[in-house]
Protein backbone atom coordinates (compact mmCIF):
# COMPACT_ATOMS: atom_id res chain seq x y z
CA UNK A 1 0.00 0.00 0.00
CA UNK A 2 1.34 2.97 -1.08
CA UNK A 3 1.98 5.74 1.44
CA UNK A 4 -0.20 8.44 1.51
CA UNK A 5 1.21 12.08 0.05
CA UNK A 6 -0.95 15.62 0.77
CA UNK A 7 -4.07 15.86 -1.28
CA UNK A 8 -3.96 18.72 -3.43
CA UNK A 9 -6.33 21.58 -1.57
CA UNK A 10 -5.22 24.00 -4.53
CA UNK A 11 -4.02 24.19 -8.42
CA UNK A 12 -2.08 27.04 -9.53
CA UNK A 13 -1.50 27.96 -13.06
CA UNK A 14 1.24 30.29 -13.78
CA UNK A 15 1.40 32.93 -16.75
CA UNK A 16 0.60 36.12 -17.72
CA UNK A 17 -2.88 37.93 -17.65
CA UNK A 18 -4.25 40.11 -21.04
CA UNK A 19 -4.51 38.86 -24.40
CA UNK A 20 -1.06 40.09 -25.63
CA UNK A 21 0.23 36.82 -23.16
CA UNK A 22 -2.73 34.35 -23.82
CA UNK A 23 -0.53 32.06 -26.52
CA UNK A 24 2.55 32.36 -25.20
CA UNK A 25 4.46 29.60 -23.62
CA UNK A 26 4.99 31.23 -19.92
CA UNK A 27 0.88 30.61 -20.09
CA UNK A 28 1.08 27.16 -19.84
CA UNK A 29 0.09 27.33 -16.31
CA UNK A 30 -2.88 29.30 -17.25
CA UNK A 31 -4.24 27.03 -20.46
CA UNK A 32 -3.66 24.31 -17.90
CA UNK A 33 -6.10 25.50 -15.28
CA UNK A 34 -8.56 26.89 -17.43
CA UNK A 35 -9.15 23.33 -18.83
CA UNK A 36 -9.73 22.35 -15.59
CA UNK A 37 -11.94 24.71 -14.92
CA UNK A 38 -14.18 23.96 -18.04
CA UNK A 39 -13.95 20.18 -17.34
CA UNK A 40 -15.02 20.81 -13.60
CA UNK A 41 -17.21 23.88 -13.75
CA UNK A 42 -14.59 25.31 -11.02
CA UNK A 43 -16.22 29.08 -11.38
CA UNK A 44 -13.35 30.48 -11.97
CA UNK A 45 -14.08 34.91 -11.58
CA UNK A 46 -12.00 37.50 -10.98
CA UNK A 47 -11.45 37.67 -6.73
CA UNK A 48 -9.80 41.20 -5.53
CA UNK A 49 -8.39 39.73 -2.12
CA UNK A 50 -6.71 37.19 -4.03
CA UNK A 51 -5.31 39.07 -6.89
CA UNK A 52 -6.40 36.70 -9.49
CA UNK A 53 -9.03 34.44 -11.14
CA UNK A 54 -10.38 32.49 -8.85
CA UNK A 55 -12.70 29.05 -8.29
CA UNK A 56 -13.73 25.93 -6.66
CA UNK A 57 -14.96 22.64 -8.02
CA UNK A 58 -15.20 19.20 -6.55
CA UNK A 59 -12.72 16.33 -8.08
CA UNK A 60 -13.75 13.11 -6.80
CA UNK A 61 -15.69 13.96 -4.34
CA UNK A 62 -12.47 16.30 -3.02
CA UNK A 63 -12.91 20.01 -2.50
CA UNK A 64 -10.22 21.64 -4.74
CA UNK A 65 -9.21 25.60 -5.57
CA UNK A 66 -7.93 27.34 -8.43
CA UNK A 67 -6.13 30.27 -9.15
CA UNK A 68 -4.58 32.14 -11.92
CA UNK A 69 -2.44 35.14 -10.43
CA UNK A 70 -3.54 38.22 -12.34
CA UNK A 71 -0.28 39.88 -10.49
CA UNK A 72 2.30 39.26 -13.69
CA UNK A 73 4.58 36.75 -13.31
CA UNK A 74 7.09 38.13 -10.93
CA UNK A 75 4.56 38.99 -8.27
CA UNK A 76 2.54 35.08 -8.55
CA UNK A 77 3.55 34.42 -4.82
CA UNK A 78 1.11 37.49 -3.73
CA UNK A 79 -1.60 36.18 -4.92
CA UNK A 80 -0.73 32.55 -4.13
CA UNK A 81 -0.24 33.09 -0.59
CA UNK A 82 -3.30 35.64 -0.07
CA UNK A 83 -5.84 32.23 -1.28
CA UNK A 84 -3.70 29.96 0.66
CA UNK A 85 -3.45 32.31 4.08
CA UNK A 86 -7.41 32.38 3.66
CA UNK A 87 -8.43 29.21 2.97
CA UNK A 88 -5.79 27.75 5.40
CA UNK A 89 -4.21 25.49 2.70
CA UNK A 90 -0.54 24.25 3.16
CA UNK A 91 1.97 24.84 1.10
CA UNK A 92 2.32 20.69 1.09
CA UNK A 93 -1.27 20.59 -0.42
CA UNK A 94 -0.57 23.58 -3.35
CA UNK A 95 0.30 22.20 -7.05
CA UNK A 96 1.68 25.18 -9.08
CA UNK A 97 1.26 23.96 -12.42
CA UNK A 98 4.29 26.13 -14.89
CA UNK A 99 6.34 26.10 -18.02
CA UNK A 100 9.67 24.29 -18.04
CA UNK A 101 12.31 24.75 -20.17
CA UNK A 102 14.18 22.32 -19.57
CA UNK A 103 12.11 19.78 -20.77
CA UNK A 104 10.75 19.14 -24.13
CA UNK A 105 7.49 19.83 -25.42
CA UNK A 106 5.16 17.26 -24.82
CA UNK A 107 7.15 16.64 -21.84
CA UNK A 108 4.92 16.90 -18.61
CA UNK A 109 6.84 15.80 -15.54
CA UNK A 110 5.47 15.99 -11.17
CA UNK A 111 8.05 17.10 -8.60
CA UNK A 112 8.13 18.52 -4.64
CA UNK A 113 10.44 21.28 -3.65
CA UNK A 114 13.47 21.97 -5.94
CA UNK A 115 14.85 25.07 -6.96
CA UNK A 116 13.20 27.84 -9.20
CA UNK A 117 15.23 27.11 -11.76
CA UNK A 118 15.60 30.83 -12.72
CA UNK A 119 11.65 30.72 -13.29
CA UNK A 120 9.92 34.24 -11.93
CA UNK A 121 7.20 32.92 -11.01
CA UNK A 122 8.32 29.69 -8.79
CA UNK A 123 11.02 32.26 -7.22
CA UNK A 124 8.10 34.43 -5.65
CA UNK A 125 6.27 32.09 -5.01
CA UNK A 126 9.02 30.61 -2.95
CA UNK A 127 9.84 33.80 -0.91
CA UNK A 128 6.04 34.07 0.37
CA UNK A 129 5.46 30.29 0.80
CA UNK A 130 9.05 28.27 0.63
CA UNK A 131 9.48 25.25 -1.61
CA UNK A 132 7.35 22.32 -0.43
CA UNK A 133 4.84 22.54 -2.92
CA UNK A 134 3.99 20.15 -5.78
CA UNK A 135 4.97 21.16 -9.37
CA UNK A 136 3.72 20.27 -12.60
CA UNK A 137 6.64 21.21 -15.03
CA UNK A 138 5.22 21.96 -18.99
CA UNK A 139 7.75 21.21 -21.02
CA UNK A 140 8.17 23.69 -23.68
CA UNK A 141 11.76 23.02 -24.74
CA UNK A 142 14.72 25.59 -25.01
CA UNK A 143 15.74 28.32 -27.52
CA UNK A 144 19.42 27.09 -27.28
CA UNK A 145 21.02 29.73 -25.31
CA UNK A 146 20.68 31.44 -21.57
CA UNK A 147 20.01 35.00 -23.39
CA UNK A 148 16.30 34.07 -25.37
CA UNK A 149 14.82 32.69 -22.57
CA UNK A 150 12.68 35.77 -22.01
CA UNK A 151 12.23 36.54 -25.71
CA UNK A 152 11.70 32.63 -26.11
CA UNK A 153 8.82 31.99 -22.91
CA UNK A 154 7.06 35.20 -24.37
CA UNK A 155 6.50 34.01 -27.42
CA UNK A 156 3.98 31.49 -29.03
CA UNK A 157 4.80 27.68 -29.38
CA UNK A 158 5.27 26.55 -32.85
CA UNK A 159 2.46 24.36 -34.59
CA UNK A 160 4.31 21.60 -33.95
CA UNK A 161 5.39 22.21 -30.26
CA UNK A 162 1.34 22.94 -29.35
CA UNK A 163 0.03 19.75 -30.43
CA UNK A 164 3.25 18.56 -28.41
CA UNK A 165 1.90 20.65 -25.66
CA UNK A 166 -1.42 20.06 -25.65
CA UNK A 167 -1.30 16.26 -25.81
CA UNK A 168 0.92 16.53 -22.90
CA UNK A 169 -1.88 18.47 -20.70
CA UNK A 170 -4.40 16.27 -21.79
CA UNK A 171 -2.49 13.50 -19.81
CA UNK A 172 -1.96 15.92 -16.74
CA UNK A 173 -5.39 15.99 -16.50
CA UNK A 174 -5.93 12.75 -15.92
CA UNK A 175 -4.14 12.43 -12.62
CA UNK A 176 -5.88 15.22 -10.89
CA UNK A 177 -8.48 13.04 -9.55
CA UNK A 178 -5.56 11.11 -8.10
CA UNK A 179 -3.52 14.16 -6.91
CA UNK A 180 -6.74 15.43 -5.13
CA UNK A 181 -7.03 12.01 -3.15
CA UNK A 182 -3.42 12.35 -2.14
CA UNK A 183 -2.24 9.42 -4.44
CA UNK A 184 1.27 10.80 -5.57
CA UNK A 185 3.19 7.99 -6.00
CA UNK A 186 0.53 6.67 -8.48
CA UNK A 187 0.02 9.86 -10.32
CA UNK A 188 3.79 10.27 -10.99
CA UNK A 189 3.80 6.49 -11.82
CA UNK A 190 1.02 7.19 -14.42
CA UNK A 191 2.41 10.17 -15.43
CA UNK A 192 6.19 9.50 -16.18
CA UNK A 193 5.12 6.34 -17.80
CA UNK A 194 4.21 7.88 -20.70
Amino acid sequence: MASQAPAVQLVVGLGNPGSKYEQTRHNAGFWFVDELDRRFFCGLRPEARFFGDAGRCTIEGEDCRLIKPTTYMNNSGQSVAAIASFFRIPVQNILVVHDELDLPPGTVRLKRGGGHGGHNGLRDIMAHLGKDFLRLRVGVGHPGHKDQVVDYVLKKATRDEQIEIDRSLDDAYKIIPLLVKGELEKAMHQLHSK
